[in-house]
């Protein structure tokens, strides 16, 4: 059985503000749906994706700014980052855990660290490990996206 995650809604609070901040981030507006003066739905797709996020009006009653942990696996992450930031996103510099691979959450648009954690290092992984190298970035909103550098994915991907 196949169970594929195509679609992720976003909770935000002016929706033209985040259809602008995602088209200016390069992601493919798939529709812009108003129904009536309460509902709207907004779809696009992170290039090279196949799950896409939802963005409207009366799509959720989750708080505008409440998704976080939002993973943007990508092949080359200077690369990416360079990217993002050349089309206007305020991304952060490239950090690593210092207590190995995934070793934060994520609370508030904010990657955050258990007590007793040596928390963030700046700068790649030492050893550029699969799955190491992180930079960060939010929506107007303070929906959390992070970038993961990725070269070789785990068997059975």
């Amino acid at each position: 059985m196949d169970l594929k995650l195509e679609v992720i809604i976003l909770p935000v609070s002016d929706v033209d503000r985040a259809k602008s901040f995602y088209e200016a981030a390069g992601f493919r507006m798939d529709i812009d749906v108003t129904a009536n003066e309460d509902y709207r739905v907004v779809q696009f797709t992170p290039p090279g994706s196949e799950c896409a996020i939802i963005l409207g009006k009366g799509v959720t009653s989750a708080a505008p700014g409440s998704t976080q942990g939002l993973y943007l696996i990508v092949y080359d992450i200077e690369v990416a980052r360079a990217e993002l930031v050349g089309r206007g996103i305020d991304v952060s510099e490239l950090f690593h855990d210092a207590e190995g691979i995934f070793a934060h959450s994520h609370d508030g648009g904010k990657i955050v660290y258990p007590a007793g954690n040596k928390g963030q290092v700046v700068g790649p992984h030492p050893t550029r490990a699969d799955y190491g190298t992180y930079a960060s970035f939010s929506d107007p909103d303070g929906n959390g996206w992070v970038l993961q550098e990725v070269k070789q994915r785990a068997p059975g991907r």
